[in-house]
């Protein structure tokens, strides 16, 4: 059992993370054709206090982050004491950003243009906030089915919905992994196009934490 004054260390850890992210510059043109959106400081900090500190799986292992878009998964990662992050997004200009708020941050993140199935190897964890399949649909499970070939645990992030728990829940198995933990979260989506009216959106998201199945 963990005890209370470790789980208030970690929660103040988790804040003081989210108001470092909070300091990192959004992509500047995000594109609607890659469903680019920029994760909130508070959804980041989550996502890395539920990888890092819930599961131990970031300090000390090798990170992807596909889809990267301004980095601020990788970075999260690489603050929390990961061996390896590499950031990974087909959008330039968002690698661009990436690379200058990793400066911003004084961390080793190495951040690649190019499409997801330019990176090979291994790594021990995948972070991610994939595009969730509104606009391309199978963008998700494209993702997905990388982050399984790539690595032993995936964070995915996903739509809120009991039809897509359904579809992940029979679609995962196939691709190859398990999902251990769905946890509920809200997301906050600053207006990014021109169809957004409101100056943001709070949106209920799952994270998923996918084990890769290992071979018989």
């Amino acid at each position: 059992m963990v005890g209370a004054g470790l789980l208030e260390l970690r929660a103040m850890r988790k804040k003081q993370l989210e108001i470092i992210l909070s300091q990192l510059a959004p992509s500047p043109k995000p594109k609607l054709k890659y469903e680019g959106y920029t994760l909130d400081a508070e959804s980041a900090a989550e996502m890395a206090y539920v990888a890092a500190w819930l599961n131990d799986d970031v300090h000390g292992k090798k990170v992807v982050d596909l889809g990267c878009g301004s980095g601020i998964l990788a970075i999260a990662a690489a603050l929390l004491g990961a061996e390896q992050v590499v950031g990974v997004d087909v959008d330039k200009d968002a690698v661009k950003t990436a690379k200058s708020n990793a400066g911003k941050m004084k961390v080793c993140v190495d951040f690649v243009v190019g499409d997801i199935m330019c990176i090979v190897g291994h790594f021990d964890s995948t972070l991610m906030n994939p595009p969730f399949g509104s606009w391309r649909k199978g963008a998700d499970v494209y993702f997905l089915k990388k982050a399984l070939e790539l690595s032993d645990v995936v964070y995915s992030l996903h739509k809120h919905s009991s039809s897509v728990r359904d579809f992940l829940r029979k679609k995962i198995p196939h691709l190859g992994g398990r999902i251990d933990q769905v946890y509920e979260m809200q997301i906050v989506i600053p207006r990014t196009y021109s169809f957004h009216r409101k100056k943001s959106y709070t949106v209920k998201a799952d994270l998923y934490r996918i084990l890769k199945n290992c071979p018989d």
